[in-house]
C-alpha cells in the first residue's frame, strides 16, 4: 500500500527538485523501510527499467542511502537530514547561477547605465527636505554647491561630516548664504568652504558632483516646506549654471 499523495505534497517535492518517480521511491522507502530495487519498483509503481536511474538520482540528491550487496539495499534518510542536504545543494546551485549571471550580464548592465531611468521627487515638509538633503550630502564625492537662506545649527550639523570629508579629499565646496545669516555659523563654514553672501536668496538648494540636485523653495525667515530633488544630470547642470550666475554677483565672506 503506497502513501497517499496530495497535490500540495506533490508540488512541495517538485519545488525541491524531485521527479514524480523520485518522490514515489522516497515515500515507499519511508513507509516500508529498507528495500531492494526490485521491491521499490513494485511498491512505488516505477518501471523496473527506470528504477536504478531513479535511485541513483535520489542518492545523489541526498534523499536516500544504500548498502552494497547482491542485491543492494536502499533506505530513506530522515526528512530533516534530506531537507538539510537539499537546502545546501540548492544554495550551492544558486551561487553558481549567481556567479554566471553576474559575469555575463554586468557588462551589459554597465552599457545600459546611461539610459537608466532618472527620478524626480517632490518633497513636502521640513523634515523630509532635510532628510533628502542629508542623503545627497552623504553621497557627495568631490564637489558641492550649496545655497541657503536658512542656515542654522541643525543644518550645520548635517553639513559638517560631508564638509570634513571633502576637505580631506581636496574637494571643492561653495556655499552661498544670505547676508543676514548668523555670522558665527558663516565663519565656521568658511573653515571648510568658499563662502559668499547675497542680499537676497529666493529659496536655496544643493548640487552634488554635478549630477544630483535638490532645489528648495521658500522665503527667508521661514522654514522650507517644498523642494524638488532629482538625479538627472541635465537638471543638475541647469541648477549649477544658475548657481554660478548668482555666485559671480555675491560678495566673499570676510
Amino acid at each position: 500500500m503506497t502513501v497517499p499523495v496530495s497535490e500540495k505534497l506533490r508540488k512541495a517535492f517538485q519545488k525541491l527538485g524531485l521527479t514524480e518517480y523520485e518522490m514515489r521511491a522516497y515515500l515507499a522507502l519511508l513507509q516500508h523501510g529498507e528495500m531492494t530495487a526490485n521491491q521499490i519498483s513494485e511498491a512505488a509503481e516505477i518501471p523496473y527499467s527506470k528504477v536504478y536511474e531513479v535511485l541513483e538520482s535520489l542518492e545523489e540528491k541526498g534523499w536516500i542511502g544504500s548498502e552494497g550487496g547482491r542485491p543492494a539495499r536502499y533506505h530513506a534518510r530522515n526528512i530533516s537530514t534530506a531537507l538539510e542536504i537539499s537546502r545546501m545543494r540548492i544554495e550551492r546551485d544558486l551561487k553558481r547561477i549567481e556567479s554566471f549571471l553576474l559575469s555575463e550580464l554586468s557588462p551589459i548592465a554597465k552599457g545600459l547605465g546611461a539610459r537608466e531611468k532618472h527620478d524626480v521627487w517632490i518633497l513636502r515638509g521640513e523634515l523630509n527636505i532635510l532628510s533628502k538633503l542629508k542623503s545627497l550630502l552623504e553621497g557627495c564625492d568631490s564637489e558641492l554647491q550649496l545655497a541657503t537662506p536658512w542656515m542654522s545649527k541643525e543644518i550645520l550639523t548635517i553639513l559638517l561630516p560631508t564638509l570634513t570629508t571633502l576637505k580631506a579629499r581636496n574637494g571643492r565646496v561653495q556655499i552661498m548664504l544670505s547676508r543676514d545669516c548668523n555670522r558665527a555659523l558663516a565663519m565656521r563654514l568658511k573653515e571648510y568652504a568658499e563662502v559668499r553672501l547675497r542680499d537676497q536668496l529666493f529659496g536655496g538648494g544643493a548640487i552634488a558632483d554635478s549630477n544630483e540636485t535638490i532645489i528648495i523653495l521658500g522665503e527667508e525667515g521661514r522654514s522650507p516646506t517644498l523642494a524638488i530633488w532629482s538625479d538627472h544630470a541635465g537638471l543638475a547642470r541647469i541648477a549649477k549654471i544658475y548657481f554660478e550666475h548668482l555666485w559671480r554677483d555675491s560678495e566673499p565672506l570676510k
